[in-house]
């Protein structure tokens, strides 16, 4: 069964050639883009995945997901065009088997703690493990913070009850859906509806 072409309209997009008559431009198709996600939410509009834009599509025209929000870029073949999608909903419902937790990872810490040091709040240019793991502090959530370079090279390999040091806000876990917005440089516009307001957006 032929596929419609999705409306597009008149968009201000990137515009990216599918089957172009020339080697050039079928380069040009597969040259990988930067940022080129969509976010998939399950029937209940809670976030299950994200995935490539293409692979959106794909998800779209076989009837699997329902395009709630268009990228603003395009696809073309000789004769069709597509707006990528930017987020999809699943027509079924998908079992979440757990709840996935935000990898631990510089970006991430800085995001948690504002790009501040926990230590004097002036920008974190470093992380910090509050019990050094020399001393048997494990690199989780609970023991990580952003810090200063002075205030990181002042605490040191010591105890923080051993130094003038003390913490502005406790280190815990983000909230469940933090991998979300943690795993792409820049979240979208269109994705924050369907992320908590607890969720810390990188800058």
């Amino acid at each position: 069964m032929a596929v419609a072409p999705l409306a597009c309209g008149a968009m201000s997009g990137t515009v990216v050639q599918i089957g172009a008559g020339s080697e050039e431009g079928a380069q040009r198709a597969d040259r990988p883009r930067p940022a080129q996600r969509a976010l998939v939410l399950n029937v209940t509009y809670e976030p299950v995945s994200i995935v490539s834009q293409r692979r959106a599509l794909v998800l779209v025209l076989s009837d699997k997901v329902e395009m709630l929000h268009g990228s603003g870029d395009v696809v073309r073949s000789a004769r069709l065009h597509f707006d990528l999608p930017s987020v999809v909903r699943l027509r079924y419902h998908v079992r979440v088997p757990y709840r996935r937790r935000a990898p631990l990872t510089r970006r991430a810490v800085f995001a948690r703690d504002g790009h501040r040091c926990v230590y004097c709040n002036r920008p974190a240019e470093c992380i910090d493990h509050v019990q050094p793991r020399s001393r048997g502090g494990e690199h989780v959530w609970e023991n990580v913070v952003a810090a200063c370079r002075v205030c990181n090279l002042r605490k040191g390999d010591k105890d923080l009850s051993a130094t003038p040091y003390r913490l502005a806000r406790t280190p815990v876990a983000p909230p469940a859906l933090s991998w979300v917005a943690l795993a792409v440089s820049r979240v979208p516009e269109d994705w924050t509806p369907y992320l908590p307001g607890d969720v810390p957006i990188p800058a």
